[in-house]
């Protein structure tokens, strides 16, 4: 297995008279030219990790490795200077009154005039730029300025990218187009990448493994995948995703574990722990969106509490009789009124479980 090129351990970042550390006991890693992304509520502490890494904030704890250099450990502190990151921010931080080749061959300085021209023009083709040099960054839309700040990063050949919420101040659609597009750049540039983000679906477009914080930890560093179908924590289910937990208890009828939901019985999935795994059988089951079907001759019925169009399809949130709410995604041609009752099953391939008393809610 290749060794980590960006290797976090057991980090922690601790403000003097804050009771709870910034980042406590965070351990991540990252292969050569793999794309992570560090994504979490506001004051969750990914910002902080992201600039312990750029040498921007002392550690307390731990240790980062960067190509096989330890950066930061006990007394030992690289500055940021000479860690040879680049950073992306979200205000871009173009200077006006330079133009954009200018502004890419800033920190080129040291560069005899040829190579940083030869330089400026090889970054602004690989950012979709070309031509684009004499021109002034007000002269251009926040897309192309993101762009320009990005070949401004990775100009002086970074050995690591570090990139803080850098779509924030675009709008929805060009934010996600723009995340595609970013990591294509990254790509073919072959850059090793952490970003920072508060975005689900820039960090599903973007990430080759993506991490959830919450109160400075890391609760799980994984695929896009993995942490929807199989996430690690109750955090990371209630984060990632749309879904709702819903009372189940487990049994056995012959070799076949059954799960007994508000929705009917559960049967034939994959995954499934043994009921001896939670005190009388008894757990929560997350329930996502897409596990829910929209069935007219189903026997379970549900009152639509709210519904949100989306375009292709509706998010319903769905109250059952017996109180429970779920949510489903029905196809937006099945345009059903507030207050309607319409049939639902669950189609689930894998139950997601947790202890009924990790629930604060639950009696």
């Amino acid at each position: 297995m290749p060794s980590m090129f960006l290797d976090v351990s057991q980090l922690q970042v601790q403000y003097p008279g804050r009771p709870q550390p910034a980042v406590d006991q965070v351990t991540l890693g990252l292969r050569a030219g793999e794309m992570g992304v560090l994504i979490g509520p506001s004051g969750c502490g990914k910002t902080t990790l992201l600039r312990a890494v750029a040498g921007l904030e002392p550690v307390t704890g731990g240790r980062i490795r960067l190509n096989g250099q330890v950066v930061s450990e006990g007394e030992r502190h690289v500055p940021a200077e000479e860690r040879r990151i680049g950073m992306v921010f979200q205000d871009y931080a173009l200077f006006p009154h330079l133009d954009v080749g200018d502004n890419i061959g800033f920190g080129l300085a040291h560069w005899t005039r040829e190579a940083r021209e030869q330089r400026v023009q090889a970054v602004l083709r690989l950012v979709g730029l070309t031509g684009s040099a004499r021109r002034r960054p007000h002269e251009l839309s926040g897309g192309q300025q993101q762009r320009v700040a990005l070949a401004r990063a990775l100009a002086p050949q970074p050995q690591l990218l570090l990139l803080d919420e850098p779509f924030s101040n675009l709008d929805v659609d060009l934010r996600e187009r723009l995340a595609h597009e970013v990591r294509q750049i990254l790509k073919e540039a072959q850059t090793t990448a952490l970003f920072v983000t508060h975005d689900q679906l820039e960090a599903f477009a973007i990430g080759d493994v993506i991490g959830v914080m919450s109160h400075g930890q890391l609760h799980q560093w994984d695929n896009a995948y993995s942490l929807y179908h199989r996430p690690a924590s109750r955090f990371v289910a209630e984060f990632i995703g749309h879904g709702v937990f819903t009372p189940a208890t487990l049994h056995l009828e012959g070799t076949q574990v059954v799960v007994q939901t508000p929705l009917g019985n559960l049967t034939d999935i994959a995954e499934c722990p043994m009921p001896g795994a939670f005190a009388a059988g008894q757990c929560d089951v997350l329930l996502r969106a897409d596990d829910i079907v929209h069935d007219d001759d189903a026997p379970v019925k549900a009152e639509i509490l709210r519904k949100s169009f989306r375009g292709s399809e509706f998010l319903y949130t769905l109250r059952l009789a017996t109180g429970e709410t779920v949510l489903a995604l029905v196809p937006s041609h099945h345009d059903h009124t507030v207050g309607e009752w319409i049939g639902i099953r669950a189609q689930v391939d894998h139950v997601v479980t947790f202890n009924r008393e990790d629930n604060p809610a639950a009696p």
